[in-house]
């Protein structure tokens, strides 16, 4: 009987080793086909979803910084514009705290999330126009201001990709686990036949 346990329990060490063996290769093998897939998504994909107590202040700033960007959006449509982002006027900031229109918090919050968005990054191309709160020209765009934008714009796609990787490894080593515990839970229930 002694025996017998012993080479159940072998067996089934055997087993959980062959299939950690073929997991690793197969999470290998979906990484590497799913590199290529997961950059081409990452900019329209959303990368954290969840919403946990660690990200629920960051959730709650966002939708504050967002309704304050709408706020602009309505004040100053020829100014702030999803479709049509263009750079702003250096100074503007003074400008909308001169007209009192929006609160200054507002005007804080909203500027910092329109500038930092990859659209406006994408505007500051070398000669553009920048804009004042009628949308008149106000200012161009300088080289250096142009390089800085695509710097920024390269480290918010580097971010972007490393905390989807990081959710992806996540996810896979949950998987992983979820498949060994359901393996040894068919294993413990074959061995008690």
């Amino acid at each position: 009987m002694g025996q017998n346990v012993e080479s159940v329990i072998a067996s089934t060490l055997s087993l959980i080793d062959e299939c950690e063996s073929r997991l690793d290769r197969l999470e290998q093998q979906a990484e590497s086909t799913n590199t290529r897939v997961i950059e081409r998504v990452i900019e329209r994909k959303v990368v954290n979803d969840e919403v946990t107590p660690k990200n629920k202040t960051k959730t709650k700033n966002r939708a504050a910084n967002q309704a304050a960007l709408k706020l602009l959006m309505e004040t100053y449509p020829k100014t702030f514009n999803r479709e049509d982002v263009k750079p702003l006027k250096i100074g503007i900031q003074d400008d909308l705290l001169a007209e009192e229109k929006v609160a200054k918090n507002k005007i804080k919050r909203a500027l910092a999330s329109y500038v930092r968005s990859p659209q406006y990054f994408r505007s500051m191309v070398e000669g553009a126009d920048r804009v004042d709160l009628q949308g008149e020209a106000a200012g161009k765009v300088t080289a250096e201001e142009a390089e800085h934008a695509k710097s920024q714009l390269k480290e918010f796609h580097q971010r972007r990709r490393e905390a989807a990787r990081e959710q992806e490894k996540k996810k896979r080593a949950l998987e992983r686990e979820e498949r060994i515990s359901s393996k040894l839970d068919q294993l413990v229930a074959l061995n008690k036949r």
